[in-house]
């Protein structure tokens, strides 16, 4: 009989491996090299570390991560030893669009931010980065791209981290975490940037440094954090926004990353699941909208002064109010 060993906070999944085989539901930081011995998969998310101190021993064939992040994944030991790794790449870029238009929205609001007189800057320009170029060119942003695996592969009007830096109003990041990544918005880097020039990261937290982050004086809307759940309390009160990693949890984002990975476990075990889907979610296509449309209507669905007070006054509870959040509904 297989055996599918699950992370318990991966919404929508409950019941639909249980015909196939044993199911073990656990928090994704407790899974334990016994809880994985004789298991053929595991379905996760970024708290399970999965590495030889994890698998060692195990009969494991397949990790499938409901993330598009894969920090937590030692790639070489998993290829090394036969186990097919799936991530679930570009299944929230939508959903981290909208946090990051809310956070415009909250600088059109409170700064008078124009599109047509700002210059954005998108370093990591994947799913996430071309999601937010397509529709801030629309709104009128002047955009500048940073990304260099893409300028090797293809050319093109990329520039690099330092023009982008020293160019733009503001700067947003959606790079994956890697060792080109890490730390790469730091005291030096930060410099760069003009006076007023705001930073948004909703990537991964280690690709800036946090003590570099406390000295810089410029605004700063975060969602990823170094350390978490267990982040620094003094950068959670400086920064102008500061959300518990949830730019990409919209209701559509997370059922995307649930029927990737159940399409995976279907295609490696030979599952009848092809083509599944959550039910009671409603796929949304992807469609314009005009920016005064988008700044009137945003916060209703995606509330970040509220988001970020909840935080503030509950620093202890990251990974609960992460896990506890409701999933907002994509409309753009």
């Amino acid at each position: 009989m297989l055996k599918f060993v699950i992370d318990s906070a991966i919404p929508y999944i409950s019941g639909v491996l249980e015909p196939y085989g044993e199911v073990v539901y656990l928090p994704g930081k407790d899974f334990t090299p016994a809880d994985v011995r004789d298991a053929d998969a595991l379905i996760i998310r970024t708290r399970t570390r999965c590495d030889a101190s994890l698998l060692e021993g195990s009969r494991v064939r397949l990790i499938a991560t409901a993330t598009i992040g894969f920090d937590h994944i030692d790639f070489e030991w998993c290829n090394a030893h036969n186990i097919k790794v799936v991530t679930a790449a570009g299944c929230n870029a939508a959903g981290v669009l909208q946090w990051v238009s809310a956070a415009l929205a909250m600088l059109s609001e409170t700064g008078g931010l124009l599109p047509e007189k700002t210059t954005l800057g998108i370093v990591g320009v994947g799913n996430v980065g071309s999601l937010v170029e397509r529709y801030t060119r629309a709104w009128g942003f002047r955009v500048l791209r940073c990304d260099p695996p893409r300028q090797q592969r293809e050319g093109g009007d990329f520039l690099p981290l330092e023009q982008v830096l020293q160019q733009s109003d503001i700067v947003t990041l959606h790079t994956p975490l890697d060792a080109t990544t890490y730390h790469m918005i730091n005291h030096e880097t930060l410099s760069l940037m003009r006076s007023d020039a705001v930073l948004i990261n909703a990537s991964r937290g280690e690709v800036a440094a946090t003590d570099a982050l406390l000295a810089t004086d410029r605004p700063l809307f975060i969602d990823v954090w170094e350390n978490e759940p267990n982040i620094d309390e003094k950068l959670l009160h400086k920064a102008v926004v500061a959300t518990p990693h949830i730019a990409g949890y919209s209701a559509q984002g997370k059922a995307n990353a649930t029927a990737m990975v159940v399409a995976a476990v279907a295609e490696e075990f030979s599952l009848p699941l092809v083509g599944w889907y959550p039910e009671n979610v409603s796929r949304v296509e992807r469609q314009n909208i005009e920016w005064q449309r988008m700044c009137d209507s945003i916060k209703l669905r995606c509330d970040l002064h509220k988001i970020t007070n909840d935080l503030r006054q509950n620093p202890n509870d990251f990974e609960l109010l992460r896990n506890e959040y409701h999933y907002r509904e994509e409309y753009f």
